[in-house]
């Protein structure tokens, strides 16, 4: 049986395929900006959260999102079509590796697979959805490269070990880091979460801040005004 999540202007149903919703998934989709052009690209879709939320965010953009496995793209494709922005909306069932679209996107934004060792899921799916194995971090970082528009951005969330590596190697393939937010669960814990923009200019202006989720057993400020448009009971 999948599971179904209901935002205020859609539902997600993950039709059992690897990645559920998520909070890192909602952050993301809340955080991502768009500065200019019309089109995004959402990497690893899964469901079509981000694509959704992107959506519900720029009512005048168009979004594509690719996804690798089949039951994925989907569970994408069924909660696309029972979207308000259906029309704008176009999943396919791509290697990110071997895709050649025409045009290029002014905006990527991509969850990616977290973990580059350890234990990988008994589950095929939720192992492609959470391990870089498939999709090692390299690779990705050289296809965002050519596929993000020479003034676009590309935003991610990753763990923040995983994100360190991956923002470190960023440069060798002409991405730079503009802006990022790290994450903590609570005051008291370290940093759990990057979530970070990628453009091709060096000489970018960066900001960083940090969020935390929880304050005194509740939601923070902070984390209700990012995710209230969103979560139902924000």
């Amino acid at each position: 049986m999948g599971k179904r999540f209901q935002f205020k202007q859609f539902v997600v149903d993950d039709f059992s395929c690897g990645m559920p919703v998520s909070t890192d998934g909602v952050m993301l989709g809340a955080w991502a900006g768009n500065k200019k052009g019309q089109n995004i690209l959402d990497i690893g879709c899964g469901t079509g959260l981000l694509s959704l939320m992107m959506a519900q965010r720029f009512p005048s953009h168009r979004l594509t999102a690719v996804d690798i496995e089949p039951q994925a793209v989907k569970a994408a494709s069924e909660n696309a079509v029972n979207s308000p922005w259906a029309e704008r909306i176009t999943i396919l069932h791509q290697d990110i590796r071997e895709w050649e679209p025409a045009e290029r996107f002014d905006c990527i934004v991509c969850n990616p697979p977290y973990f580059n060792s350890g234990e990988t899921s008994a589950n095929d799916r939720r192992a492609k959805a959470r391990h870089s194995h498939n999709l090692p971090h390299n690779e990705l970082l050289e296809r965002v490269s050519a596929l993000l528009s020479e003034h676009g951005e590309a935003h991610f969330i990753l763990p923040a070990a995983e994100a360190e590596t991956f923002v470190d190697s960023a440069p060798s393939y002409g991405l730079f880091t503009s802006r990022k937010l790290l994450v903590k669960a609570t005051v008291q814990k370290p940093v759990s979460r990057w979530l970070f923009t990628l453009d091709k200019h060096p000489d970018s202006s960066y900001s960083e801040h940090t969020m935390v989720i929880h304050d005194q057993g509740k939601y923070s400020e902070e984390f209700i005004a990012l995710t209230r448009n969103f979560y139902l009971k924000m």
